[in-house]
This record gives structure tokens, C-alpha cells and sequence, in this order.
């Protein structure tokens, strides 16, 4: 029997009609109106002396970075993008040692660190050593999409980041006044005991990324790079069990794993995102090590810490908006 056209054009319209309806269908029933995000900017010696509008400074400028990832979760954004966006904020901010107001070298100059990770892909991307990028945390994000590597350094990683397009700046761009001063002072050691700035977040998708950029550690030997831009170390990020983003004394947190730990003891012990938490920041780690934010794949979330403070914030879908120094 010869096929009616007309027909076999009606017969085609219907199917796709049927297999886009069923592919949007199949898109809402993964979405949720759930989402957290937590962002720290750094662990260490924090003096509850400090003047009441330096402590007012800080809680401002964490809720703004607060506010930023919330809003692009609230909106349906993804994960990734809410992590980049909080951590261009940070390293935008003097208070902090990421990008603008990142602590001096040795040599008296600034060498960069950051990464960024795919809890749905494990996909991931990090620089380290960079010295003329304004938000390495984006030039990590570049590494992760644009190359088929995972970490660039150096002057490598720079000369990417003019090749990719990416704001380059003069290193004299990071230097403030009062991270000049530190430095100088550097034989103080309750001075710059604090840095680092990171992400995680999960999205209403419940795809979990992370994020962590750094100035590193003030009067650093050049060339010296700590757990800011090495997955597993200092950052990771999983959807089957969570997304960590580390702060401390980087060499400890590479001996110790620490962020991919986390994430091993849960998904091969059955720990909670609090008891991992626990076991590698109070029980592996020395006291005054550091600390760790994270958000596990139901969306719960820890802010651990074994300094006398940390810079942090969380943020969800339930209403939740705090930012907090110490403990």
C-alpha cells in the first residue's frame, strides 16, 4: 500500500511533539527548588580585638559573596557558575588573600593558585603560580573547558590566560597597603595566619561544584605551591557524595588528602558529611591545621574548622543565610 505524504509529515510532527513533551517532562522531575551554598575566606589566628567595623567589613563582604552564589541558585543557575561568580567577588576583594589583597612572597611578589571542580563530570581545572591574572579562579575554569589538562602553572598558565582571553593585570595590581605592611612584619607570626577563599555549592539540578583560589602563604619561597589549586587536596567535588573546599596549612592538607577523603569515607565507609568531616579535620589533622567547608548531595552541609576562626557563610533554599568569624 503506498504511504499517504500528508500522512507520513502528520505521523512526524506528532512524534516529535510526543518525544519533546517527554523530554521536558524528564527534565522537570530532575529539578528541585532545593540548593546550598557555603563559602569561607580562610581559617587561622583571628583576633577577636580587631575594631568593630574591620569585624562589621569582613561580615559585609561575605555576605555579599554570599548573596551572589545565592541569587544565581535561587534563579535555577548552576553550581559552577555560582562558585566562579562568589570566588570573582573575593578575589575583587581587598579583605581577602585571593587576587586583590593576596599576601607577598619572599621576593616581595604575588603568585596565584585556584581551582575548580564538576561534581557531575569530576571534571576540573586549576592554575598555580600565576602572577598577571586578575581572577584565576575563571582562568581555572578555562583550563577545564578549553584544554584537555588539569593544571597549568606558571608562566605557562599566564601566557594561556593572555591566549584564552582573560583579564591580565601588572602583579603590582594585587598589592594594599595593609598586605605590604604584613609582610614587612612578616616575623609576627599572628600576622596573615588566615587566606584562601572558596566555594561549594549544589544546585537545584543536584549537581555539586567547588571552587578554592589563594594568595598562599605570606613570605612564601618563590615558587612554592600548596593544596588551593591540587583536586583531592584542597578541592573536590562529586555528585554521588559532596563538594569540599579546603583552608590551612596547604602542605598538610596534600599529605592528608583532605578533600577527597572526605568524600572516600563517605562513599566507601558510609560516614556521614559530618563525621568525614570530623575524622580529617579533629582526628588526621594537628590543631591550628586549618578547616574545610562542605555539601553533600542531599544538600546538608558542614563548616569545620580546628583554628580559633574562620571566615565563612551558608546560604539555602530554606531560608538559611548566615555568616559567621568565629567559632
Amino acid at each position: 500500500m503506498k504511504k499517504n505524504p500528508l500522512f507520513q509529515i502528520f505521523i512526524g510532527i506528532l512524534s516529535f511533539i510526543i518525544l519533546n513533551n517527554l523530554f521536558i517532562t524528564t527534565n522537570a522531575q530532575t529539578k528541585t527548588n532545593k540548593y546550598t551554598i557555603v563559602i569561607h575566606g580562610g581559617a587561622g589566628y583571628i583576633s577577636k580585638d580587631i575594631p568593630d567595623s574591620t569585624r562589621k567589613t569582613y561580615l559585609n563582604s561575605l555576605k555579599i559573596a554570599l548573596t551572589i552564589g545565592k541569587n544565581i541558585l535561587a534563579e535555577g543557575g548552576k553550581s559552577i557558575d555560582a562558585v566562579e561568580q562568589v570566588i570573582r567577588y573575593m578575589e575583587d576583594n581587598p579583605n581577602f588573600n585571593s587576587g586583590k589583597g593576596a599576601v607577598f612572597t619572599a621576593e616581595g611578589k604575588h603568585e596565584l593558585d585556584a581551582s575548580i571542580m564538576d561534581g557531575k563530570d569530576l571534571s576540573t581545572g586549576a592554575v598555580a603560580g600565576v602572577t598577571t591574572i586578575k581572577h584565576p579562579i575563571t582562568l581555572a575554569r578555562k583550563v577545564k573547558e578549553k584544554t584537555k589538562y588539569v593544571l597549568l602553572a606558571g608562566p605557562g598558565a599566564d601566557q594561556f590566560g593572555k591566549e584564552i582571553g582573560v583579564e591580565i593585570v601588572n602583579n603590582h595590581y594585587f598589592d594594599t597597603p595593609r598586605r605590604l605592611k604584613n609582610w614587612k612584619k612578616r616575623h609576627n607570626k599572628k600576622i596573615d595566619k588566615h587566606g584562601t577563599v572558596g566555594t561549594v555549592a549544589i544546585d537545584m539540578y543536584g549537581n555539586i561544584a567547588a571552587g578554592t583560589s589563594t594568595g598562599g602563604l605570606s613570605d612564601k619561597m618563590h615558587g612554592r605551591v600548596g593544596d588551593s589549586p591540587l583536586i583531592n587536596a584542597g578541592t573536590y567535588a562529586n555528585n554521588k557524595t559532596c563538594g569540599v573546599s579546603a583552608t590551612g596549612i596547604g602542605e598538610l592538607f596534600i599529605k592528608n588528602t583532605v578533600a577527597f577523603n572526605i568524600s572516600a569515607l563517605m562513599e566507601y565507609k558510609g560516614y556521614t558529611l559530618k563525621q568525614a568531616a570530623d575524622e580529617m579535620i579533629h582526628k588526621r589533622l594537628k590543631p591550628g591545621s586549618g578547616g574545610i567547608i562542605a555539601v553533600d548531595k542531599d544538600g546538608n552541609y558542614v563548616l569545620s574548622f580546628n583554628t580559633p576562626g574562620m571566615f565563612r557563610g551558608v546560604a539555602n533554599s530554606k531560608g538559611l543565610f548566615e555568616v559567621k568569624i568565629w567559632k
